[in-house]
């Protein structure tokens, strides 16, 4: 595994952790860019077919996390 895929395992892990500290600090980590790339697939895993259960779960905390901490 090179360092991209490692960084974006690692960063992925963190977002669907349903940890509201770890969610939050990584996606504070990201650039505008890429927060927004993160914003708009958590909002097409919580909308789409094709995902387990568990992932749209997961995906729904990260942006409930995300949005909330763009509301302070």
């Amino acid at each position: 595994m090179n360092q991209l895929e490692a960084f974006l395992e690692k960063t992925w892990d963190a977002l669907l952790s349903r940890d509201s500290g770890q969610i939050a600090q990584s996606y504070e980590n990201l650039d505008a860019d890429s927060q927004h790339v993160v914003v708009e697939h958590l909002k097409k895993m919580t909308s789409e077919s094709g995902w387990l259960q568990e992932q749209i779960i997961s995906a729904r905390v990260a942006l409930q996390v995300i949005l909330a901490e763009g509301e302070k």
